[in-house]
C-alpha cells in the first residue's frame, strides 16, 4: 500500500520529508488508503479480529525508517494519536503495518472512543473480569447498534409511543416514555426499560425483551431499513401472569393509569381503557419502530420547540410534539387514541393572527369568546376566497390527509377538555402576563391551569368519531402561558387542553436538516392515515 510505504518510510515517498510535515498523522495515514468495498459493520469486525490476534501482517519494509517517520514516535505518543481518530477508522490504520496493529491492541485507544463516541462514562476496566475488552464493546455493541440510538414511534394502531434508545452503562437500552398519571400534566415523565443489549459475558451481542414481570428473557432486534427497525421477544411465556387475563388488566391498569377500574366511574372511560389494554396487548410479542427526530429550533420561533404532555379529556394524558414552520405552528400526537392516531396534527396555530380577549370579567362569558373567534375565522375565510390559494378555508396549509382531534369520552367528537384563556399585549420574551380564567361552562380536565397568560393565536383544532371518521377543523384559540407551558380551546367542544414540556435531554434526536425533519413529519401522518 502506498500510504505503508510513506508511512514506514520506504518506497519512492522515503525522501518527501515537506509532504510528510505538512500533513499530519491521521491525514497521511487516511489520505492513500485503498478503497474498502466492504460496509462499515464488516470493517470495522474484521479490524477488531485483526487486532486481537493477526501478527503475520506486513512488514515495515527493509530500510530502517526516516527521522520524519511515525514509527520513530514512541508507543505511548501513538496511542494519543490514534486514540484521537473516530472508531471507523483505526481498522484501516491496523492494516498499515505490524506495529500499528500491536498499538491499537491497546485497550485505552477503544476506551477513549467509546467514551468520546457515545458517552459511555462506566468504568470500563471491569471488563477485563468476563473477559471482554473495550474494543469488543465498541466493535460488537455500540457501533453495531448505533443505527437504533435515538427518538423512535413504535407502531401500535392508533396508540403510538415514545422510545428512547440509548447507551446506558454497558448497555444499550430502549426505554418507553410514558406520559404521568392523568390528569397531572405537570408531574414528570415515566418510563419503563423494553429490552436492552449487553456485551457483558460473550464476545457477541445479546438481546433481551424487558417486558412483562418475570426479568429478562430472549429476545432480538432487526434493522428493517434506514429509519426502521423492529424487535421480536422469543419467549412470551415471560410476559404472562399467573392470575391470567384479569391479573394482567389489574396490574396494567395500575401502571398505566394509577388506579383501579373501580376508581373510574365514567362508563365510556371504561370502555376506552378496556380497548386499550386488548388492542395494546397484541404487540407484546413483536414491534416496529419508525425514527422521529426533535422539531428544529429558530431565534423567532414564539417559545422553545420539543416534545409536551397534554390532557386530552377520557384518553388521558398524550404526547405531542409542538413545531414552528413560518408563520403556522403545529401540534403533532406521538401518542394516540381511537379518535385521533398517533402521527396526525391535533392543533395548527396561526401566528398571523393574535387574538385579543376581553377582561377578565366579560372573558367568563362564553358566547363573547366564540364572538370573538368566529369573527376571525370568518375574516380568514373571506381573504382566503379572494386569494383563491390552495389552503384551505381556516388560512392554514393542509397536510396529505385532513388532520383532526379526538373526543373526550363526555361527547361524540372532540380532544379533550375544554377552556378560554385571555390574550395578552407584551411580547411572549417579555415575561409578562394578563390574567387568566376559563369561561362559564367550559371543561377543563386539570383544574390547576395558569392564572396568567402572555398571548393568544387564532388555530384549529382537529377533532373525529371513533375510528378516525368525520374528521373536521374546528375553531379555537392557542393560550401562551410560559416557555413551558399552552393551552389550547377547543370552541365546538367547549373544552379546554393543557400541555406541559416534557422535561428530558434526548441524545441522537436531533434532525440532520430541516428538510429531514419535514420529511419526517409526513411519514409518520401518511402511515397514521
Amino acid at each position: 500500500m502506498a500510504v505503508c510505504a510513506r508511512l514506514c518510510g520506504v518506497g519512492p515517498s522515503r525522501g518527501c520529508r515537506r509532504r510528510q510535515q505538512r500533513r499530519g498523522p491521521a491525514e497521511a495515514a487516511a489520505a492513500d488508503s485503498e478503497p474498502d468495498t466492504d460496509p462499515e459493520e464488516e470493517r470495522i469486525e474484521a479490524g477488531a479480529a485483526a487486532l486481537a490476534g493477526a501478527e503475520g501482517g506486513r512488514s515495515a519494509g527493509p530500510s530502517s525508517p526516516p527521522r520524519c517517520s511515525l514509527l520513530e514516535l514512541p508507543p505511548e505518543l501513538l496511542v494519543e494519536i490514534f486514540a484521537s481518530l473516530p472508531g471507523t477508522d483505526l481498522p484501516s490504520l491496523a492494516q498499515v503495518c505490524t506495529k500499528f496493529r500491536r498499538i491499537l491492541h491497546t485497550d485505552t485507544i477503544w476506551r477513549r472512543r467509546c467514551r468520546e463516541e457515545y458517552g459511555v462514562c462506566e468504568n470500563l476496566r471491569k471488563l477485563e473480569i468476563t473477559g471482554v475488552s473495550c474494543r469488543d464493546v465498541y466493535a460488537k455493541l455500540l457501533h453495531r447498534y448505533r443505527h437504533i440510538l435515538g427518538l423512535w414511534q413504535p407502531d401500535i394502531g392508533p396508540y403510538g409511543g415514545l422510545l428512547n434508545v440509548v447507551v446506558d452503562g454497558l448497555f444499550i437500552v430502549g426505554w418507553m416514555y410514558l406520559p404521568p398519571h392523568d390528569p397531572h400534566v405537570d408531574d414528570p415523565m415515566r418510563f419503563k426499560p423494553l429490552f436492552r443489549i449487553h456485551l457483558m459475558e460473550r464476545k457477541s451481542a445479546t438481546v433481551e425483551c424487558m417486558y412483562g414481570h418475570r426479568g429478562p428473557h430472549n429476545g432480538h432486534v432487526q434493522i428493517v431499513k434506514k429509519d426502521e427497525f423492529s424487535t421480536k421477544c422469543n419467549q412470551t411465556d415471560h410476559h404472562r401472569m399467573s392470575g391470567g387475563r384479569q391479573e394482567e388488566f389489574r396490574t396494567w391498569l395500575r401502571e398505566e393509569w394509577g388506579r383501579t377500574l373501580e376508581d373510574i366511574f365514567h362508563e365510556h372511560m371504561q370502555e376506552l381503557i378496556l380497548m386499550k389494554f386488548i388492542y395494546t396487548s397484541q404487540y407484546d410479542n413483536c414491534l416496529t419502530y419508525r425514527r422521529i427526530y426533535l422539531p428544529p429550533s429558530h431565534p423567532d420561533d414564539l417559545i422553545r420547540p420539543g416534545l409536551f404532555k397534554g390532557t386530552y379529556g377520557s384518553h388521558g394524558l398524550e404526547i405531542v410534539m409542538l413545531s414552528f414552520h413560518g408563520k403556522h405552528a403545529r401540534g403533532t400526537k406521538i401518542t394516540g387514541d381511537p379518535n385521533i392516531p398517533a402521527g396526525q396534527q391535533t392543533v395548527e396555530i396561526d401566528l398571523r393572527r393574535r387574538i385579543h380577549l376581553p377582561d377578565i370579567e366579560s372573558l367568563r362569558d362564553f358566547n363573547e369568546l366564540s364572538r370573538i373567534v368566529l369573527e376571525v375565522r370568518e375574516q380568514v375565510r373571506q381573504e382566503q376566497q379572494q386569494e383563491g390559494g390552495p389552503e384551505d378555508a381556516e388560512g392554514l396549509g393542509r397536510q396529505s390527509p385532513q388532520p383532526c382531534a379526538e373526543p373526550p369520552a363526555e361527547q361524540a367528537k372532540g380532544p379533550g377538555d375544554g377552556g378560554a384563556e385571555a390574550a395578552a399585549e407584551p411580547p411572549a420574551q417579555s415575561g409578562q402576563g394578563q390574567p387568566f380564567v376559563l369561561p362559564v361552562g367550559v371543561s377543563s380536565r386539570n383544574e390547576d391551569y395558569p392564572r396568567t397568560c402572555r398571548m393568544c393565536f387564532y388555530g384549529t383544532g382537529l377533532i373525529a368519531g371513533h375510528g378516525f371518521t368525520s374528521p373536521e377543523r374546528t375553531p379555537g384559540v392557542f393560550v401562551l402561558f410560559d416557555e413551558d407551558r399552552f393551552g389550547f380551546i377547543w370552541l365546538e367542544l367547549k373544552s379546554f387542553s393543557l400541555y406541559s414540556r416534557v422535561q428530558a435531554a434526548f441524545r441522537n434526536a436531533d434532525a440532520p436538516s430541516p428538510q429531514a425533519f419535514e420529511e419526517m413529519l409526513k411519514n409518520i401522518q401518511s402511515l397514521a392515515s
